[in-house]
């Protein structure tokens, strides 16, 4: 498929290596949560400002064993309450979590343009894309994601304006956290559960794909015929400047790259018909796009391995 950056044509690219970015995003949000978990789930027994003077002399001994009934480690030290700084770190484990789904909903919004019409979100056979446009196939999961993730990026900083505290305790952080702390767990579970929803039935068109790929007319391998020529001894600033030229010569007159190559003299003499061909192949030009997903499932297999979870 085509690889975009700034949002027009760049270099060719998978839908597999796309998958893959995505997988590893994932992976380190729940790398993230995991690596909290000790600095969050901890409780205490300390006392109203912290000194447990109320407790007696074997107070840490009784939080110790209180902590130990639950299930939990004991805070190092606290003042009357836990620090809020784990809390807001969880916090924006959950907003970054939801930034990789938003990130995924809002390139598969992309894709489902009819401009594009490569990648389409599920949609069923009696459902609904407009009141009055009957046509319309709107990509109302991926924007329902995109939107709720608004929303819990905007706790991040509720969250953070917890951690400031009058003295040893103060209510302003318990008020806000009844709201931040449930509601972002509901939403990320909530966004988790329409991602799902939406790759499980993702709509791939692969004809229209290629299709896209021949819009510039073999112009996206502008950097493979530049790196060509420059192993044939040319400066590389040098077939910088010659193959831009030459593509907006093909840009312009809206004529395949591949003839403007064929008929330039200083081309000719440093490749071939046949070569050039080959340069123009996008399946030529790919790298290490599989080598690299397979290290992407074989290192996701293994660490989901290790959290007791099957392939």
């Amino acid at each position: 498929m085509m690889g975009r950056t700034h949002g027009q044509h760049a270099l060719p690219t998978t839908l597999g290596f796309k998958f893959a970015v995505w997988t590893r995003e994932v992976s380190r949000s729940i790398q993230r949560l995991r690596d909290c978990r000790e600095r969050l789930l901890v409780g205490k027994m300390s006392g109203a400002v912290g000194t447990q003077a109320g407790l007696g002399p074997k107070a840490l001994k009784i939080q110790h064993l209180v902590m130990k009934k639950l299930g939990i480690e004991a805070s190092d030290i606290s003042t009357q309450i836990n620090q809020r700084d784990r809390y807001a770190e969880f916090t924006c484990i959950i907003a970054i979590a939801a930034s990789t789904v938003d990130n995924m909903a809002s390139e598969i919004r992309e894709l489902q343009r009819p401009e594009i019409g490569e990648a389409f979100e599920p949609f069923g056979r009696k459902q609904v894309g407009s009141s009055t446009m009957p046509h319309k196939r709107n990509p109302i999961i991926c924007e329902r994601i995109c939107g709720l993730a608004k929303i819990l990026r905007s706790l991040v900083s509720a969250a953070l304006e917890n951690i400031p505290t009058w003295h040893e305790r103060d209510l302003t952080q318990s008020s806000c956290e009844r709201f931040v702390i449930p509601e972002e767990c509901i939403l990320i579970d909530y966004i988790l559960v329409l991602i799902t929803r939406v790759m499980e039935g993702l709509e791939v068109d692969e004809e229209r794909m290629l299709h896209n790929m021949e819009l510039t007319q073999g112009r996206m391998m502008s950097e493979a015929v530049m790196l060509s020529l420059g192993n044939r001894g040319m400066g590389r600033q040098k077939a910088h400047e010659l193959v831009r030229e030459l593509a907006i010569k093909s840009h312009t007159e809206q004529r395949p790259f591949k003839i403007a190559l064929l008929e330039n003299y200083v081309v000719q003499k440093l490749l071939n018909k046949k070569e050039i061909e080959e340069i123009l192949n996008p399946r030529n030009y790919l790298g290490t796009t599989l080598q690299q997903i397979e290290q992407v499932v074989k290192k996701t297999r293994n660490e989901r391995r290790d959290r007791g979870l099957s392939d």
